[in-house]
């Protein structure tokens, strides 16, 4: 073999080989995109078929909400084989939602086997049947969950409009009055806030003079606006002997130094007699002038020495 015959087989040979390589690679590849596409298919599916499900039970619930004398066998049996077809494969979903779907199952099965019995007694469907409605509210909520946000948990799907849910309903031909004293929309939404997912815009709580009373004291002026008014805070008195920088200021007056020289030179103020002094004087000068008290004297003593006392002379006569 010379060497232009090996320089060409090693280049056929390395040719083959890539082509090899990319026809292997472009086979995983589509195989890849198929898988792909059939796990879309399949959740797709699941939601197809949750929602076929559900359209046909509420509209035999109207039939029984609107034709009493209906039997039980206006109720069918509801199957999910797309469900079970994802449960059994090993598709890489979310599988919280596919949970919540098999639990939507369930109930609303259990509700239309309760249905059914009382049907088949003859008996008027109350509380079964409403237990049935609100069954048909939950899988219309884990619909929406699902279709829409990949069955992520209501804590992660963030705000939504309330418009948005409704308009949603709308596309997949929800109607409002499909339930007979009811709004099927708003009964949903309510469903998604009891759920935990958060709406807007929020419910209102409080009429408009609930709400601005809120704003004002209860205990004001009631010829305030809203005959309630918060009363206006009193301003803090300055307190004394503060002021200027940092509280260093001018000192309060009794703290001020006396001085002592100036009160002493100072003049006293002339007393002016009040009223009542004056008329205490005026009684004082017409009163009398009291009598004179005579003392006892040494003229006194002298005089009663000079007197001749009889009983003095001799001793008083003794007796045995």
């Amino acid at each position: 073999m010379s060497e232009a015959q090996f320089y060409t087989f090693l280049t056929g040979g390395l040719s083959l080989a890539i082509a090899l390589l990319i026809l292997v690679a472009w086979n995983l590849w589509r195989m890849r995109e198929e898988a792909s596409a059939g796990r879309a298919s399949a959740l797709a599916g699941v939601a197809h078929e949750l929602r076929i499900n559900l359209h046909r039970m509420i509209s035999e619930l109207s039939q029984v909400a609107h034709h009493p004398g209906v039997g039980p066998d206006v109720l069918l049996p509801i199957r999910s084989p797309q469900l079970d077809g994802v449960n059994r494969s090993l598709i890489n979903t979310n599988r919280n939602g596919i949970a919540v779907l098999g639990s939507t199952y369930q109930e609303m099965e259990a509700r239309k086997l309760g249905l059914r019995a009382i049907l088949a007694q003859g008996r008027a469907p109350e509380t079964e049947l409403d237990d049935a409605m609100d069954a048909a509210i939950n899988g219309i909520a884990a619909l929406y969950i699902w279709e829409v946000h990949k069955g992520a948990l209501p804590a992660e799907i963030g705000r939504v409009r309330s418009w948005s849910v409704r308009d949603w309903m709308k596309t997949k031909n929800f109607r409002a009055d499909a339930f007979p004293g009811m709004h099927l929309r708003d009964e949903v939404v309510e469903r998604l806030r009891l759920y935990g997912l958060e709406l807007t815009p929020r419910p209102l709580t409080h009429t408009a003079w609930e709400y601005y009373s809120m704003q004002y004291d209860r205990h004001a002026d009631e010829r305030g606006p809203l005959g309630r008014r918060r009363a206006e805070k009193a301003e803090k008195e300055k307190p004394e002997g503060k002021g200027g920088l940092f509280g260093f200021g001018r000192k309060k007056e009794e703290d001020a130094p006396v001085d002592d020289d100036a009160a002493e030179l100072a003049p006293a103020a002339a007393y002016d007699p009040g009223p009542e002094d004056q008329v205490a004087a005026e009684e004082v000068t017409y009163q009398q002038a009291a009598p004179q008290d005579t003392g006892y004297t040494y003229e006194d003593e002298t005089s009663l020495e000079e007197q001749d006392i009889p009983g003095q002379d001799h001793d008083p006569q003794r007796t045995n």
